[in-house]
């Protein structure tokens, strides 16, 4: 039976353990795809054992969502920093800086975020885009939050998506811009 990302979370060995499996991942798709990479080698780049990569994770896919689950984070935040009314034609900065920042690691993301904004990262990230959305919403006693939560979460995913994987063509900058004049769209249109 493997523990899982959230089992033991609180152990600084558990948690050190982790951070170097993430960061060997992160290094190991800089230089191949991720469908070349075998446990072993990984666990080996790591300093690790191969039973030690098993205690922690089930298998590659699991560790690539969780070393990818801080994007997703960066993105909730991203799209949620700013305060008082938002101005509609210019993304807060981070939503610029979140855009440029994946250009790194887009490989990886591109394996697991699928176009149209499936696959393990894309329901991450519109699960915890809605759950967010929905709470701003409520929050603000803005009308219909679970529709416009949805809404949201499923366009910017998707848009994401599509955007990493070629489908839409434009600079981390320009599609910030977009993303974000299309999501302000999204919360002020009447629903009732």
């Amino acid at each position: 039976m493997t523990a899982g990302p959230s089992a033991d979370a609180g152990d600084p060995r558990t948690a050190r353990t982790r951070a170097r499996l993430r960061q060997a991942l992160l290094d190991a798709c800089a230089e191949q795809p991720f469908e070349e990479i075998g446990v072993a080698a990984l666990a080996r780049r790591a300093g690790l054992g191969r039973a030690t990569f098993y205690l922690h994770y089930p298998d590659l896919q699991a560790l690539a969502v969780d070393a990818c689950a801080e994007v997703v984070r960066d993105a909730v935040d991203a799209l949620h920093a700013w305060r008082g009314a938002p101005d509609p034609r210019t993304p807060p900065p981070p939503l610029t800086a979140f855009f440029v920042g994946l250009t790194p690691h887009a490989a990886l993301y591109r394996t697991l975020l699928r176009p149209g904004g499936g696959g393990p990262l894309g329901e991450l990230l519109h699960r915890e885009l809605r759950e967010r959305a929905k709470a701003e919403r409520v929050l603000a006693g803005a009308p219909a939050p679970d529709l416009i939560a949805s809404a949201v979460a499923a366009a910017f995913a998707g848009v994401l998506a599509d955007w990493l994987h070629g489908l839409v063509e434009d600079t981390p900058e320009g599609i910030a811009t977009r993303v974000w004049r299309l999501l302000v769209a999204l919360h002020r249109m009447p629903v009732e």
